[in-house]
């Protein structure tokens, strides 16, 4: 069978140690059929992979809500909510509950009256600002004084969680860690109770964290400021074109009523997964979630963004100058990840940049030395909804942005010319083949591509179905896509340009 086939070119690719195996050893159909699957009277997905190799389990619970559900105003609030999430519950992390109630309504209730004050734009009232903040500030540590810093996590650290973490991207929240499985009943306990009862203790002092970390991440540093204002100029109406971090002002205007309102709409367990994988049997597993998650009602699941982006029609440049070497994103936009297109995309975007055996690491970096490093990629920011092919590349030393995009478009136009050959091909369906074999190995990779693939396809079983996809790619469909997405009037270039400093600047002539 070709699959078959497929699967031992590419053990055979990796030639590596304790990759070593016979492609019966991959019997996609004996996994598949090994994987339990139920879904609670809330409507929370309960999926569980069995393997009993060590006594750990990898879990992942995963929320069908990212950066761009945030609400108008409040950009950033998916990711200002998995912080949150990590602050505790009623009994989690409080020394004294009653008293952080009202110590939480004192910070509240000034940090409203900031807001109503800044709000009047240069009618506000600075003096009366900075006094409120100062009493804001007072009330934050009084109510920190009654919180257990990071007992949620540490209950679970201290119980041999590793890896444990979490992250918001523009699709998707998730919470992810490996554990014990003699400790997975705690862990199906504490999960249930930060979503039955949340606490969203600490939320003025951890917004102060978040606009921290979107200097570092965005303001102050060269790429990021470059990857915020190229979605930006992609995107006019999608939320895609809105960073994962927030608009600073966005985040100065955080409200805990807000925050709650967020959690009410998207943390419902109709639109959430919970994936096992590991040493856990499936009965018992089920039993566990029913007896901790069927007390979380069931809330309507939200509807999908209906915002379309426009169709471009022209093309989008943007020139960025900045002290760092020179460096290119050029983005055209593609369907979702379930378009009958995607495969045929992805693949071309394998064979033109991915790895060094692409065209244009072998044609730029190795050997007309253009650049020191090239590639490209498909489902920027997102693929929930249509996004983004990308391509980038760093020119080399006396090499330009423009040396770079001149041979990327002469790839790209031989691409729309004149069919990839099928030794190239093999080797895209080859990859595949490998990340899938190494998500197998990886438990916890495993149970993120199961939640990954619920998500976006409704059906978990579709990440079997992958190989399929890009195994029915033919050099056809590789043009077709060429041509029909990756033209001049359909894409967004943007270029980081090296300020070049006057020597003996301000000298006296």
């Amino acid at each position: 069978m070709r699959k078959s086939i497929l699967l031992g070119f590419a053990i055979a690719f990796l030639g590596l140690a304790g990759m070593e195996a016979k492609a019966d050893d991959f019997d996609f159909a004996k996994l598949e059929n090994n994987i339990f699957e139920a879904t609670l009277d809330n409507g929370l997905k309960l999926i569980i992979a069995p393997n009993h190799d060590a006594p750990v389990v990898a879990m992942t619970t995963w929320c069908n809500v990212g950066s761009s559900d945030d609400p108008k105003g409040y950009s950033g609030m998916a990711h200002m909510f998995e912080h949150m999430a990590f602050k505790g519950t009623t009994i989690i992390g409080t020394k004294d509950y009653a008293k952080e109630v009202v110590a939480i309504a004192k910070e509240d209730a000034l940090n409203k009256m900031i807001i109503a004050e800044r709000s009047k734009g240069l009618l506000a009232d600075n003096a009366k600002i900075e006094k409120l903040e100062k009493q804001l500030n007072n009330a934050i540590e009084e109510s920190y004084a009654l919180v257990i810093p990071n007992e949620f996590p540490t209950r679970l650290l201290n119980e041999g969680a590793v890896g444990l973490n979490a992250f918001t991207s523009s699709d998707q929240t998730a919470y992810i860690m490996n554990l014990p499985s003699n400790k997975l009943e705690l862990w199906v306990a504490m999960e249930a109770e930060r979503f039955l009862n949340p606490v969203l203790r600490e939320m003025y002092k951890e917004r102060s964290v978040i606009q921290e970390e979107r200097r570092m991440r965005t303001e102050n540093s060269p790429s990021g400021r470059m990857h915020e204002e190229f979605l930006a100029t992609a995107y006019k109406a999608h939320p895609y074109g809105t960073p994962t971090v927030g608009h600073m002002s966005d985040i100065q205007n955080y409200t805990r009523e807000v925050a709650a309102e967020f959690f009410k709409k998207y943390y419902s367990p109709s639109n959430m997964s919970i994936v096992l994988v590991g040493d856990v049997d499936p009965k018992e597993g089920l039993a566990m979630v029913k007896k901790y998650w069927e007390r979380i009602p069931r809330h309507e699941v939200p509807n999908r963004i209906t915002t379309v982006e426009p169709k471009q029609n022209v093309e989008r440049r943007l020139t960025i100058e900045d002290k760092t070497q020179p460096n290119m994103m050029i983005g055209w936009h593609v369907p979702e990840i379930n378009h009958p297109d995607m495969p045929a995309v992805q693949a071309m975007m394998s064979v033109i940049g991915e790895g060094r055996t692409s065209r244009l690491y072998k044609r730029m970096v190795r050997d007309e030395q253009i650049a020191v490093g090239a590639g490209a990629w498909a489902g920027y920011p997102g693929v929930k909804y249509p996004t983004l092919a990308v391509i980038y590349a760093y020119p080399a030393q006396n090499k330009t942005n423009a040396d770079c995009e001149k041979v990327i478009y002469e790839e790209i136009e031989k691409l729309q010319n004149e069919l990839v050959s099928n030794d190239e091909l093999e080797k895209v369906k080859a990859r595949t083949s490998v990340a899938f074999i190494r998500n197998l190995r990886d438990n916890l990779e495993f149970a993120m591509s199961l939640a990954r693939y619920q998500q976006y396809y409704g059906n978990w079983r579709e990440v079997f179905r992958e190989i399929d996809r890009i195994n029915s790619v033919k050099p056809e469909d590789v043009k077709r896509v060429a041509n029909e997405y990756f033209v001049k009037t359909n894409r967004t270039v943007a270029c980081t340009e090296t300020i070049v400093e006057e020597e003996n600047k301000g000298e006296a002539k």
